[in-house]
């Protein structure tokens, strides 16, 4: 067997990569599909668009490389985390679109939650904080809204999952049920010390057991499909963010990654002990394989190429995503101006979902140049901020970060980010970390690769980013900075 496939399944798109035994990428093919914004905050996806455009490019991926089942090891896959999906068990028809995991529409459910001093046991047996981000205020809601939802649901009719859960029960043809521990760990449902549904979340939320899937490993074989002309093992599977940081080879402790996609994801291993955070970032599973558990802190920032698809789609100050470094680079500097792109409230480390996006210091002489290097500072600066509350949890200063993710190929980007926070960062000649990491998950569980030692020797820097920012104009900037972030989280 010469591959393993690599279903990655995005917020905004689904893409396939066929990587060889040296890690290499050897085909790949990827489709866009519609987002939906019913009302302001809302963020939704038909569930036949995420399947029907896997299963798509799936197919693509293996035409191009003219493989068939029989070439094919494993399948691998990784997906947007905490987006909701519900559906009938004998029918497989979902009861409404999904809720993604951007949709603010439990906002204040959360506040409630929270007002009830709630937080405290959430984030001791989750290790997540209470927000609208996550999966179980999304299933509540759906329970409590669409109509019979919540008496189906107890009858045993109907199945919840993520994204990875549904598309195992489609590639399965709705013979199985199920998800990994990663995904799992992002429901706010999920107990991570005893790798169990928690049984009080569950009566907190108002979620009847019989929805949710059986929870496996990240690297194992979890189920069969038959779709592509033969049997092929569904061996790895993992939310995004864990998957790129298995594909960034962030074996040890103390190694971290961030990823550039819609959002901004900050990962760091912290080894075998959870962690709990004191400056209000995440603690989660970073994988299981075999009996092995490790775990992971994590900074979530909401918004980081979607300001880019925003320059594009909704001003209109470039056509293509691609075109955002050359206007940046048009102007030596931000002319003063600071952009907080909190379009969906702010994560990581400051948790506030009321904020909202914020120009600040526009004059005359702003030009579009100004605009668009002020949008990837902004990127740049919640990064910043991630990794200053990681230090302070973890107690060891970042040695470097490794990047991938699509603006992660923006050099400007890159360099500012590693002058901004004083620190090596490091791009991979693989960018592709999340479909790599859910490819080496499951090679690993069916010895197309024999260990992790071998994975790491895989991986290979493509360019190192580093410092040359003087002291003084770093801290400049991030005054500034801050003073825009206050001004976005008070209105």
């Amino acid at each position: 067997m010469k591959y393993i496939l690599a279903l990655d399944q995005g917020t905004t798109s689904s893409r396939a990569i066929l990587f060889d035994r040296k890690g290499s990428i050897r085909a790949q093919a990827q489709k866009e599909f519609r987002q939906i914004y019913p009302r302001p905050g809302w963020v939704e996806q038909r569930p036949v668009d995420i399947w029907q455009s896997q299963l798509q490019v799936a197919k693509q991926a293996l035409k191009q490389a003219s493989a068939n089942a029989r070439d094919i090891a494993a399948i691998g896959i990784t997906n947007q985390r905490e987006t909701t999906l519900v559906w009938d068990r004998q029918t497989g028809a979902p009861i409404g679109n999904a809720i993604v995991w951007q949709d603010r529409r439990t906002s204040d459910f959360c506040d409630q939650l929270k007002h009830e001093k709630l937080s405290s046991i959430v984030q001791r047996k989750t290790g997540l904080i209470i927000d609208a981000y996550f999966s179980a205020t999304k299933l509540h809601w759906i329970l409590k809204n669409v109509k019979g939802a919540l008496a189906r649901a107890r009858a045993g009719r109907l199945a919840f999952g993520t994204v990875d859960t549904w598309l195992i029960w489609n590639l399965t043809q709705g013979r199985t049920h199920v998800t990994d521990v990663t995904n799992a760990a992002r429901t706010m449902l999920f107990n991570i010390h005893d790798l169990e549904w928690d049984e009080h979340l569950l009566k907190l939320f108002g979620i009847p057991r019989e929805m949710l899937p059986e929870v496996g490993p990240t690297s194992g074989v979890l189920a069969e499909t038959n779709l592509f002309g033969g049997t092929i093992p569904i061996a790895g599977v993992a939310g995004d963010q864990q998957a790129a940081l298995f594909g960034q080879s962030c074996f040890e402790p103390g190694m971290a990654k961030n990823t550039y996609g819609t959002g901004c994801f900050l990962v760091l291993n912290t080894g075998n002990k959870p962690v709990r955070s004191k400056n209000k970032l995440l603690t989660t599973i970073a994988w299981k394989i075999g009996d092995r558990v490790e775990y992971a802190l994590e900074g979530s920032i909401f918004v980081a190429g979607a300001v880019t698809q925003w320059l594009r789609d909704g001003l209109g100050v470039i056509r293509d995503s691609t075109e955002i470094e050359r206007l940046a680079k048009s102007v030596s500097d931000n002319g003063g101006v600071y952009f907080v792109p909190a379009f969906a409230g702010l994560g990581a480390p400051h948790w506030d979902q009321h904020a909202r996006g914020l120009i600040k210091g526009l004059t005359r002489g702003t030009t579009a140049g100004h605009l668009a290097r002020a949008a990837l500072e902004g990127i740049a600066y919640q990064v910043h901020d991630v990794v200053r509350a990681m230090e302070a949890d973890s107690g060891h200063k970042l040695k470097q970060l490794r990047v991938d993710g699509g603006a992660s190929v923006n050099n400007l980007l890159m360099q500012f980010q590693a002058d901004v926070l004083g620190t090596l960062v490091v791009r991979p000649k693989v960018v592709e970390s999340t479909a790599r990491g859910a490819a080496l998950l499951a090679g690993l569980a069916v010895g197309f690769w024999p260990d992790q030692a071998t994975l790491a020797k895989q991986w290979e820097a493509d360019q190192t980013f580093r410092p040359k920012m003087k002291a003084t104009d770093r801290s400049q900037m991030l005054d500034g900075w801050n003073r825009a972030l206050k001004q976005a989280m008070t209105g």
